[in-house]
């Protein structure tokens, strides 16, 4: 839900650098850094408490009350970016950035098709195809949404859902171009593929027609001789 907020406890960092880091990760702990309005702090955090952080019900948007060294004083922030090791899954490095929660910011917020199964298209065989996975939007830190769902119960083969088609809370503002496509539903691929091949099959009966035979000009009659004899 938009809103929601987590308490993030952080250790700052004095040493950096890769030994460092690879340290940090043996004992289960996040190296980050948090961006704010002054010089960015390194800090580390365990694991699974950033996970726990993150997987609340606000998500990646909840805002994060980050507390440094247990001192006390919070620092509303949100998650900037994160690193994921490709192999085992687990975040490797996290920025967080400070934010102000009377000021609106920029985020990625994750588009959910609803409705999918209902649709007329894909009950006469359709594919359902989501062309955008994100939308950007600018909103207060607090109104961010953790998601936005879109509707494609009524789509029917050929039609197409666009950015101005979907619905925001108030004080929530769409970035993103009014005309691009979100999703549509397409015709099944077996039609698709019996229409290629029937255009294929017309183009080569087309190329192995044999041109017409132009007509032959008449023969121009010769002109009558004359006898030379008067009558």
């Amino acid at each position: 839900m938009a809103g929601e907020r987590t308490k993030l406890v952080v250790a700052q960092r004095d040493r950096t650098g890769s030994r460092e880091t690879r340290r940090l990760r043996r004992e289960g702990l996040v190296p980050g850094v948090l961006y704010g309005n002054g010089d960015p702090v390194a800090i580390s955090v365990a694991e699974r408490e950033l996970r726990r952080a993150l997987t609340g019900e606000g998500g990646l948007h909840a805002i994060l009350d980050v507390e440094i060294d247990g001192a006390g004083k919070t620092h509303p922030s949100i998650l900037k970016d994160y690193q994921v090791d490709k192999i085992r899954g687990g975040v490797t490095h996290v920025d967080l950035q400070e934010v102000r929660l009377d000021q609106t910011i920029h985020a990625s917020v994750t588009v959910q098709l609803v409705g999918g199964e209902d649709a007329p298209g894909v009950r006469e065989g359709g594919v359902l195809q989501q062309q955008l996975r994100e939308l950007s939007v600018e909103a207060l830190p607090l109104e961010v949404p953790p998601a936005i769902e879109l509707d494609v119960s009524g789509l029917a083969i050929g039609e197409a859902l666009r950015v101005s088609d979907v619905t925001v809370p108030e004080g929530v503002k769409l970035l993103d171009d009014p005309e691009t496509v979100l999703a549509s539903v397409t015709a099944p691929t077996r039609a698709i593929e019996v229409e290629a091949a029937e255009g294929e099959e017309a183009a080569e009966a087309a190329e192995g027609e044999a041109p017409a035979a132009a007509a032959e000009p008449a023969e121009a009659e010769a002109p009558a001789e004359s006898s030379g004899e008067e009558g």
